[in-house]
């Protein structure tokens, strides 16, 4: 079992618990899945762009990258409809809470600079997302085989009805927020 698993079994739960006062076990909130999403802006001067960014978030995320694609052509970008633009990876069940524990305790501390994560990104249904400017921060990429750093988005799916019980929720796990 993942370290985090049982953290949030064993402390989180009854924490949330006493704090909301949930009837039911059933309504304590907790994390569904972790989505990354990687865009690849220079895919017109390097086609193999798309290739070393997915193999980078696959050593990441301990599991293959899904190449996006454009739904629409945009000529300012000089994007169409069906080339790849970016890769993503969803994360769930045993690996979601090793990814978490891993980006919580070893790559945001790696991050320079650093004071804290933005609390205000969630987005109104208990769901979080936050940048990530480099993926050198995670302890799996090796700075010499790093053609471009590029940055990720990291989306945390909650079930939690409201976001002050997400936003509870991940700092019982061990997010960092900054103090606001």
């Amino acid at each position: 079992m993942p370290r985090l698993l049982d953290k949030y079994k064993n402390e989180v739960v009854p924490a949330l618990q006493e704090k909301f006062g949930y009837k039911s076990p059933m309504q304590i909130p907790k994390l569904v899945k972790v989505v990354l999403n990687m865009g690849v802006g220079d895919i017109r001067e390097n086609p193999k762009a798309i290739e070393s960014a997915a193999n980078d978030m696959a050593l990441i995320a301990g599991q293959k990258a899904v190449v996006t694609k454009a739904k629409k052509s945009v000529a300012a970008f000089k994007i169409r409809e069906g080339m790849n633009i970016g890769c993503k990876v969803t994360i769930r069940g045993n690996r979601m809470y090793e990814f978490v524990d891993k980006l919580f305790n070893v790559a945001l501390p790696r991050v320079r600079d650093f004071r804290g994560v933005n609390p205000n990104s969630f987005d109104g249904r208990g769901n979080f997302t936050m940048g990530v400017r480099e993926q050198l921060i995670f302890p799996e990429i090796d700075y010499d085989k790093v053609d471009k750093v590029r940055g990720m988005d990291i989306t945390f799916v909650t079930t939690a009805k409201s976001d002050e019980e997400a936003k509870e929720l991940l700092s019982l796990l061990g997010m960092p927020f900054a103090r606001s």
